[in-house]
């Protein structure tokens, strides 16, 4: 990544920007950076003063005011997948866990679940798109990556968001941000250093499917590794062209799903139905008034069927996985606590074989 630490070097990447908009008018930030040698981060905060006002790095005060802007859009992603909802940001709270800090909002519209020690730098964006102006706020991690961001809509209270801005602009407006190198993954361990009886023993065990990341980080296994061990009556390798398939039966069905799709710093859930189905330029993606996937399917490496116990049942999912083993995206039954996950649902996975998986 190239360092941008001068107002300098951060004016000569904004006109390299500007350029390579004029070549390539409907070229996205993120794909713009990407080709440009920097964090999307970086290129946002270059261009300070011409639509980009930096904020305080005060997520969590902002996130606390944002249900005064009413109807907004949240707009969560990682490489391969986009979760937009709209809705209003009510219903939030904030903890801490030791030296974890976290966030939630749940409500039937914004389901969030945030991990805020990722959370670090703010931006007010303002920017036109198909020919009017986009308002929105926007949250990077350290390294410059983009966490979360919350867009202006038709039924937005425009004025709160200029107060909200007004409120948390930084005292100072530098064209750069400090951004450090990302951080190496949690280290797993061999298979043959697993006692994979006494992991089959905790799995069976699980009463929340909120045990599951605890038990992995107890055993120093990842996920896939986990799956590949555990025995197929609750992880077996499927299609990946099972996304597609789950949503176009889901839709047909008329079954009421969850969509999950996130980042390091932000988890962001869609539960309802799926209606409009559209594959458009290798990104197959769901398209109803209020909520938008779009899923890169040529990124998929791996996908599995997962059932994990819980007290209320077994709890079905499809997780899907890119090449470096990330999560793209993972889907369910429509459920809540205390309530068995749909039979609907059941059905619907119970059509998708098994299958081999890559190595």
């Amino acid at each position: 990544m190239n360092e941008i630490n001068s107002n300098e070097a951060a004016l000569e990447l904004r006109q390299a920007y500007f350029k390579l908009k004029e070549e390539s008018p409907m070229l996205r930030v993120r794909n713009a950076a990407a080709q440009l040698g920097v964090s999307e981060g970086q290129l946002v905060a270059s261009r300070v003063g011409e639509g980009v006002t930096r904020l305080k790095d005060e997520p969590q005060e902002i996130l606390e005011q944002i249900e005064g802007l009413g109807e907004v859009m949240a707009l969560t992603r990682n490489e391969d997948c986009v979760h937009e909802r709209n809705g209003v940001y009510s219903n939030h709270s904030f903890s801490k866990h030791g030296p974890m800090a976290m966030g939630l909002f749940v409500n039937p519209d914004i389901d969030l679940r945030l991990f805020m020690n990722h959370w670090k730098f703010c931006f007010a964006v303002q920017e036109e798109s198909h020919g009017h102006m986009r308002k929105s706020i926007q949250f990077f991690d350290p390294t410059g990556t983009a966490i979360h961001k919350i867009y202006v809509t038709g039924k937005s209270d425009e004025a709160a968001y200029d107060k909200l801005v007004a409120d948390f602009t930084a005292d100072e407006q530098p064209l750069f941000i400090e951004v450090e190198a990302a951080k190496p993954p949690l280290a797993t361990v061999d298979d043959d250093a697993v006692d994979w009886s006494e992991f089959r023993a905790a799995w069976e065990g699980m009463k929340d499917t909120h045990d599951f990341y605890p038990m992995l980080r107890k055993f120093k296994v990842d996920r896939q590794q986990a799956f590949r061990h555990i025995g197929d009556d609750f992880a077996f390798p499927v299609s990946n062209e099972t996304s597609r398939k789950i949503l176009e039966l889901a839709r047909d069905r008329k079954c009421e799903i969850m969509v999950f799709v996130g980042n390091k710093g932000c988890i962001q859930i869609h539960t309802g139905p799926v209606e409009n189905l559209m594959e458009r330029d290798g990104w197959f993606n769901v398209l109803d008034p209020i909520f938008n996937l779009h899923l890169k399917e040529g990124s998929i490496a791996n996908t599995w069927i997962t059932k994990k116990p819980t007290v209320d049942g077994i709890v079905t999912a499809v997780e899907v996985f890119d090449a470096d083993g990330e999560i793209i995206a993972t889907f369910f039954g429509k459920r809540k606590p205390g309530i068995p996950e749909l039979k609907l649902w059941r059905e619907i996975v119970a059509e998708i074989p098994a299958e081999g998986v890559k190595a």
